[in-house]
């Protein structure tokens, strides 16, 4: 038997390391600052006997207290080691030569890093000889220097810099040496707000580790700067970790990567917390989390309590974002015991394993999968491929010459790739000089870029100018193995991906057997002796000029396409990208031609697996577009199927010389197809002009009206089908094809009538809004999208009762039944029509969908409940897949079972999840409630107490008050705005939304369509046990309601259990207030969206529903606001703008009735009456306490500084009997509403 000796070895501890993170949360220590600000040093600490002589001041140059005054470090260490921290961080942030040149003393760099971690060495070593089984692990901190890689420090010239890549990892380099020297354990790239001094440190530690033969974990730390949610340079969180995820690669065989990432200071821990759950989802690593003790006050100090900063703590550990944590500025000993405490018997973030997908970033990431539609690489930033660009470069006009990359971007490229190979430039000189600027155009910077030369030092200059993780293009074997291996580790080193030509030691891949033996050389050497990884592959199997007149070109497309698809085979994982414009180089006189061979090349690529090409995006015709007199001719030339289809396509080149690049006008050259083609491009198209008129020419030319729809327009239909399943379009495109598709229906209806025809096409599907719900945006698009798919739908609407829903399916002898809810008393509605479906025998599959539907409600709750089919359908994009397969008798049994196994899998799974999962008594979470210390918080009482009613509210104003996040969610274009206008992937279509919406909008106001009235009631209150009672007045003598709450029942260790009767003072304390509201901006909604369906618009209709919705929100928003700074009046001086708003920064909160901190819908009854809601403003109560019209909001007002959101979650039967006599109720009844948020099955 070995017996472990203390205090260990570097090597013992590192081995430990991996082994703690999977069983335990590590706790790093907390802020050096904020402990040295306590003793109150003067000039003559900070200099000592050594630097008395040293000109100009040093105080505040906190690392040099390891050598001026060591003992008050350690000291500090110490504290920190005894509050329970197992790391501890050198004090080294700034102990680089850059950040130390302001003194005078860069020469002392490496001696600093090395006194200060054999300090912080010394101290955790005696520490581990005292407590034995205990490991302290030391890091060494690397802080981001006093200078910017990626930012100008001159607003005049965006291009300069003052510092350069070189100069960092120099600097780097020292304090690697020293750290590693004194004893580290870890080295931890820390605060980093720009992501290419980050870089220039991981390729630093690289190089050093190399050198030293040493292997040690790495962790990297951002810093988020603002509520933007981005770094200082610009960055998004999961861009940033793209850029660092390479982290150190000191060579083949050798530990590399990163240990951890995560994110640190600036923010305080409540707003840090979007962005740590957005790392923790992408990052396969370990991910921390240690930021200030909040946001700065007026005096610059720091106010987060340790008991607040735990409490979050252990919430981002419960809910699995973090592995380790702690604390930065503003944090002491005090916090990192409180963190300690919470999280010593919490289970660690699993790390999640992700698939191998390629991950670059620009100031966005950029994610392409083997799934992803075809990426754009912009080829216009290329002095060997545009004259205007290369003019712009040679006269120095580089500002100029950025407006050709933001040309680029805005048409569609995703990568831009830059070259300056161009004899009389100093290559290295003009691509740093315009990569900087770039930098500075967030417009172009925001995606990738490609660095692209045949010159290595050009490309190396160009990776040290990109802070995001770019592509090289390229490398080769033609210069041989070894310079191929090195330039793939020094990729690597910096971070980026790489083109893999199709060149060896023998010349370029010509034919099929060349391009292929050659990548899968490249892939074997690359992937299996260096350890790159295959995602950040991009093979390039070259594509070479045909149609030149030399036989052997003639197959050489052929050849590119059938070499993509070989590779996509053969090299798992892996990337294709070609040049496409090399293809047409025969052609350079015929824009047109030249532009028609890309796209129908890219056409036949794609198809073949082609992931990205190098191509002008703003001058692609449609493939579809093409003529056919161009298009055959091109295909023959492509495909080398005519001998003589070289000659005719330059005779076609010669009839259309000087063509000039396509431009995308709006034309109606269309108008000249046949009428069938004039059909199908008016669906894809989404245009609703001319489609009556050509409905009833195409009826008049066919035998039947049946002929039409079953002919032209469902080959349309199907073709947007396709293109929405295959992400080429999106749901507003969808929505707008449906409208063409009604209104030519609409045009066909009688003469159907008089064929007495049954349209019925592929099946048909019933739809319908559950009893006592009114909301029907997700449902209307569930329909249109069906119909676009060749479905007939009958869409029963609103508030349908199940008995209304079983005689409807029965009559229009329906193939599937889909409904529809928002609320949460939908879920009971829908398990009453599931049990009366199985009660009268029905075998129709059941769709189930909606906001507050969910996998596991559907599993647990409905289907058990029926011998159907019963499915939970996400969105409307799944539903069409879903349909398709339960009515197809070849596919449908087999999707049943696995959908029943899988349901059953759900089942087990939560129940073990709540058998796992401790519920209190609720005695025991009453003791546990939030304790307000009421002297030092009271509450105002109001300005102007009362109700208040307003009427008829301005538009204008309230269109300032729209979040359009979930504008955009409800139309399935995801991501936040308005960042999303500008993604990629979604953001023409969410631009065209945005216009159709405020085009809509400026209707609605100027022809006053919709009104906006609100009700606002400000009461005295105060809390009995776990109701609030509300007073008639400020006597306080008779209670007018009382507001009934539920508690938290779930262990939250140390953390209160919380009632929304918690932030109200209670009954004999002082005087306190509640407040409620109720809002609408629905009244108007239905007569317009009358209009528009009689009018077969089903796209303005969904989009004024969705705005009414908004408006109703931004109502909310608007009088909350009016209510903090005037009405209740405790927050005057209040001024944020609608950002903030939506981010919630404002004191206190208006939780809902039926949402997560007071779930019971019947509660809106109480409100209702205390404010006269419906006298007052026109809004009613449905059986289900839904609000009409649907376009409503209603709540309550907290106004205690510690109000915060929460939800109640799971409850047990003490409470639920309590609740029920509270509310006199039956236990049942209780149950019945509360049903969500019971932790057993009723009896």
């Amino acid at each position: 038997m070995v017996t472990a000796t203390y205090p260990r070895t570097r090597l013992e501890r590192i081995g430990d390391l991996s082994e703690a993170l999977k069983r335990r949360i590590l706790v790093l220590d907390g802020a050096m600052g904020t402990m040295i600000q306590r003793y109150d040093l003067t000039e003559d600490d900070f200099r000592g006997e050594r630097f008395k002589d040293i000109s100009g001041s040093l105080l505040g140059a906190n690392d040099l207290l390891c050598l001026t005054r060591p003992e008050i470090i350690g000291k500090i260490h110490a504290e920190y080691i005894s509050a329970g921290a197992d790391l501890i961080e050198t004090n080294t942030f700034n102990a680089n030569r850059i950040s130390l040149a302001d003194y005078h003393l860069e020469e002392i760099a490496e001696e600093l890093n090395y006194q200060a971690a054999t300090l912080a060495r010394n101290v955790a070593d005696e520490t581990e000889s005292s407590e034995v089984g205990r490991t302290i692990w030391v890091v060494g901190a690397l802080g981001p220097t006093n200078r910017t890689a990626s930012i100008s420090p001159d607003v005049n010239d965006p291009g300069a810099r003052n510092v350069t890549f070189d100069e960092l990892v120099v600097a780097y380099s020292e304090q690697a040496h020293g750290l590693i020297r004194g004893g580290a354990d870890i080295l931890m790239v820390e605060t980093a707000f720009d992501t290419l001094n980050a870089k220039a440190a991981l390729f630093a530690l690289s190089e050093v580790l190399a050198a030293l033969g040493t292997d040690l974990p790495i962790m990297v730390s951002g810093t988020i700067t603002d509520q933007s949610g981005r770094t200082l340079s610009g960055q998004t969180s999961e861009a940033f970790y793209n850029s660092v995820a390479h982290g150190v690669q000191p060579g083949p065989g050798r530990e590399s990567g990163l240990l951890s990432v995560g994110l640190n200071c600036a923010l305080g821990i409540d707003e840090l917390r979007p962005h740590i759950e957005e790392l923790s989802a992408v990052a396969p690593v370990a991910v921390s989390c240690y930021p200030n003790a909040g946001l700065p006050n007026e005096f610059g100090e720091y106010d987060q309590t340790p008991e607040h900063m735990a409490r979050v703590t252990a919430e981002f550990v419960e809910a699995s974002f973090v592995n380790i944590v702690g604390g930065c500025c503003g944090t002491t000993p005090d916090h990192i015991a409180a963190i300690v405490n919470v999280v010593q018997n919490l289970s660690p973030r699993q790390i999640p394993k992700l698939e191998p997908r390629t991950r670059l970033s620009g100031l966005e990431p950029l994610t392409i999968s083997q799934d992803s539609l075809f990426v754009n690489v912009g080829e216009r930033t290329n002095v060997t491929g545009s004259r205007r660009f290369a003019r712009l470069i040679k006269e120095g006009e580089y500002e100029t010459a950025v407006e050709v990359a933001r040309e680029q971007v805005l048409g569609g490229a995703q990568i831009i790739d830059v070259n300056m190979d161009e004899g009389l430039l100093d290559a290295e000189a003009a691509m740093t000089r315009f990569l900087n600027l770039l930098a500075g155009e967030p417009a172009v910077a925001r995606v990738p870029t490609m660095v692209d030369s045949s010159d290595w030092a050009v490309i190396e200059a160009g990776l040290k100018t990109i802070q995001g993780k770019g592509v090289v293009n390229s490398i080769s074997l033609k210069d041989g193995e070894e310079a191929f291996r090195e330039h793939a580790r020094t990729v690597r080193r910096y971070g980026a991906a790489a083109v893999v030509m199709a060149f060896d030691e023998e010349g370029q891949a010509d034919t099929l057997e060349r391009k292929v033996q050659i990548c899968q050389r490249a892939y074997t050497i690359l992937v299996d002796e260096e350890g790159f990884p295959p995602e950040d592959i991009i093979f390039d199997p070259n594509v070479f000029a045909i149609a030149t007149g030399i036989e052997e070109h003639d197959h050489y497309a052929m050849w590119f396409i059938q070499a993509v698809g070989k590779l996509k085979e053969l090299c798992p994982h892996s990337l294709t990208s070609g040049g496409v414009s090399n293809v047409s180089f025969s052609f350079r006189g015929s824009a047109e031609v030249r532009e028609a061979m890309h796209a129908a090349f890219l056409r036949h690529a794609i198809e073949s697996g082609l992931d990205m090409g190098i191509v002008n995006a703003g001058a692609l015709p449609v493939y579809d577009e093409i003529s056919p007199d161009l298009l055959g001719p091109i295909e023959d030339v492509l495909f080398a199927r005519r001998v003589d289809a070289t000659e005719e396509l330059i005779r076609l080149a010669g009839e259309r010389q000087g063509t000039t690049e396509r431009r995308l006008e709006e034309d109606l050259s269309w108008r000249e197809l046949p009428i069938k083609q004039r059909l199908i491009h008016a669906l894809v198209q989404g245009l609703d002009q001319f489609i009556e008129e050509d409905a009833e020419t195409a009826r008049s030319e066919l035998d039947r009206a049946l002929d039409v729809i079953e002919g032209p327009l469902m080959e349309g239909m199907n073709v947007v089908g396709d293109l929405f399943g295959s992400g080429r379009m999106f749901l507003p495109q969808v929505v707008k094809s449906a409208r063409v598709m009604k209104k030519a229906v609409a045009q066909l209806v009688p003469y159907l009538e008089a064929e007495q025809v049954d349209a019925r096409r592929k099946g048909r599907i019933l739809l319908a809004t559950v009893k006592g719900d009114v909301h029907d945006i997700g449902k209307n698009i569930v329909g249109v999208v069906l119909q676009c798919n060749g479905y007939e739908v009958v869409d029963l609407g609103v508030m349908v009762p199940t008995e209304r829903i079983l005689a409807a399916a029965t009559e229009h002898d329906v193939d599937v039944i889909g409904l529809s809810g928002l609320i949460t008393p939908s879920l009971d509605h829908m398990v009453h029509v599931a049990k009366e479906l199985q009660r009268t025998e029905s075998n129709s599959p059941l769709l189930i969908g909606g906001a507050t539907t969910s996998k596991a409600h559907t599993a647990v709750k409905i289907e058990q409940c029926y011998d159907g089919a019963t499915v939970h359908v996400l969105d409307a994009s799944r539903a069409v897949g879903v349909v398709g397969t339960l009515l197809d008798q070849n596919r449908r049994d087999q999707f049943i079972a696995g959908l029943r196994d899988e349901y059953e899998e759900v089942r087990v799974r939560r129940t073990k999840r709540q058998a796992g999962r401790e519920l209190l008594s609720l005695d025991e979470a009453r003791n546990r409630a939030l304790k307000i210390d009421r002297q030092k918080t009271s509450s105002a009482a109001p300005l102007s107490p009362g109700v208040h009613v307003f009427g008829d509210i301005s538009l204008t104003e309230l269109r300032t008050y729209i979040d359009w996040t979930p504008f955009f969610q409800a139309w399935e274009l995801h991501g936040k705005y308005p960042d999303l206008l500008d993604d990629q992937t979604i953001g023409s279509e969410a631009r065209k939304l945005l216009s159709d919406a405020e085009t809509l909008l400026d209707k609605i106001e100027s022809e006053e369509i919709f009104s906006a009235k609100a009700v606002v009631g400000l009461f005295p209150a105060a809390a009995l046990g776990d109701d609030v009672q509300v007073y008639t007045d400020e006597t306080r003598s008779e209670v007018k309601a009382v507001v009934h709450g539920l508690r938290q029942q779930f262990a939250k260790g140390d953390r209160a259990n919380l009632c929304l009767s918690d932030y109200v003072a209670p009954e004999g304390s002082t005087a306190d207030w509640i407040g409620a509201f109720a809002v609408t901006a629905g009244h108007g909604v239905a007569g317009l969206v009358e209009t528009l369906e009689a009018a077969n618009d089903d796209y303005t209709s969904i989009l004024a529903k969705s705005l009414a919705d908004r408006l109703a929100e931004a109502l909310a928003e608007h009088m909350h606001e009016l209510v903090r700074k005037e009405l209740w009046g405790y927050d005057p001086e209040e001024a944020f703008d609608n950002e903030a708003l939506i981010a919630e920064t404002y004191q206190g909160i208006r939780p809902a009735p039926g949402y997560p901190a007071c779930p019971d819908h019947t509660e809106k009854q109480i409100l209702f009456n205390l404010l006269g809601a419906e006298e007052a403003i026109g809004i009613s109560l449905t059986d289900s306490f839904a609000m009409y019209p649907a376009a409503s909001v209603s709540g309550w007002y907290f106004s205690h500084p510690e109000a915060e959101y929460f939800g109640v979650g799971r409850i047990g039967l003490d409470q639920v009997t309590d609740y029920a006599a509270r509310k006199g109720w039956t236990v049942e009844e209780a149950e019945r509403w509360l049903a969500p948020n019971l932790s057993y099955e009723p009896g």
